[in-house]
């Protein structure tokens, strides 16, 4: 099981971004290669602290993450199976050098102090549409993805301008001072690499359009809205980069007779007079498949039949939800004349007077019970 971003860090679920930001820093300062040379056991903290820290910093990320933990980012892919998944000391540094308080990596080494920089390819984005019953049970979605690929046969040489750095250092002389700015370097537009050659049905970058099919594992549990990241699976980035990841978005599709809340699944079932004084048995639908279910006789419109475990798998593995059927007697509109008399005969009769029990609960009791 993945150790929690919070207990990786070593903070509470209420900490500020200045929290986070902090205690990252003393965890990435604390396990940096550089000052653990040869370890492994630090150099895999250090990249747990930068997993924990990319999810934490993010409003968004940190949401998802508080709502629905690990598996919020999960699916064909998700980090990886260890550590950052695909990412690699430069690309941390590349994203988190500001911590130590400068572009490189405070220390030397990654992506630091002239080091060459390692470039990532841009996300791709998808959308899947998921049946109810598919989301109930997991499934593995199969989708044809266009992304661009390095051309076989294109080669890179380091740019002669930023020696591979992707950045160029300037120095001006202000009234304040000497102050040094760096910006991506314009020869190589930031990758630190030039092409020497490339086919001719390649682009500038050497890259070209290659469609794909890629295979995405859907945990059962999610909910629409929610982002799923296939590791390595955007576009490739020139050079010795690494690709850019896969997004994929969930889109719940409307069931025909079931409707979602939460984990729990609700069914309007309609039974006719005779079938709620006699008592009948019923038909209904459920993700898993149809069931029959025994309506007793005397049943009151409004009545809530619990299913247990019937509901959608809870996506951080809490169980699963039920599926509460609402029984709804249906008042015919129309009568035959004979059916008019057998009504206006039982009109009196002390059997078809309402006399409500204490179970027969009222219509904000039975919400309450819902919510509770």
């Amino acid at each position: 099981m993945k150790e929690d971003f919070y207990d990786i860090l070593g903070i509470s679920k209420g900490a500020t971004a200045a929290e986070i930001k902090k205690a990252y820093r003393k965890k990435a300062i604390e396990f940096h290669p550089d000052k653990n040379p040869g370890d492994s056991s630090a150099e895999e903290k250090f990249k747990k602290a930068a997993e924990a820290y990319e999810v934490l910093s993010d409003p968004n990320k940190k949401a998802r993450y508080d709502q629905y933990g690990h598996q919020a980012f999960e699916g064909g892919g998700g980090f990886g199976g260890g550590g950052r998944g695909g990412m690699n000391m430069d690309d941390i540094f590349s994203q988190f050098g500001d911590i130590f308080g400068g572009g490189g990596g405070g220390f030397g080494g990654f992506g630091g102090g002239g080091g060459r920089r390692t470039v990532k390819g841009s996300n791709l984005r998808v959308r899947i549409k998921l049946t109810l019953e598919e989301i109930a049970n997991g499934v593995e979605k199969k989708i044809k993805v266009k992304r661009k690929k390095v051309a076989a046969g294109t080669t890179y040489s380091t740019c002669s301008t930023c020696n591979g750095s992707g950045q160029v250092t300037r120095i001006q002389n202000t009234i304040l001072g000497r102050m040094q700015t760096s910006a991506p370097c314009t020869t190589c537009g930031g990758s630190g690499q030039m092409i020497d050659k490339k086919p001719s049905n390649a682009d500038a970058n050497g890259m070209l359009s290659t469609e794909e099919t890629v295979s995405i594992k859907i945990p059962a549990g999610v909910v629409d809205g929610m982002q799923l990241k296939v590791t390595g699976k955007g576009n490739d980035a020139p050079g010795n980069g690494i690709a850019g990841d896969l997004l994929v978005a969930i889109e719940e599709l409307p069931h025909e007779s079931l409707s979602r809340e939460g984990d729990n699944l609700h069914y309007d079932l309609y039974v006719s007079y005779s079938d709620a004084a006699l008592g009948s048995s019923k038909e209904i639908d459920t993700v898993t498949g149809k069931v029959r279910i025994k309506i007793e006789p005397g049943v009151q419109s409004g009545k809530i039949l619990r299913l247990r475990s019937k509901g959608i798998p809870s996506i951080n593995g809490y169980g699963t939800g039920d599926l509460l059927v609402h029984v709804n007697v249906w008042t015919p509109k129309t009568l035959t004349k004979e059916q008019k008399e057998f009504f206006e005969k039982m009109s009196a009769d002390e059997h078809f007077q309402p006399k409500p029990e204490s179970e027969d609960k009222s219509f904000f009791e039975k919400v309450k019970d819902m919510f509770s």
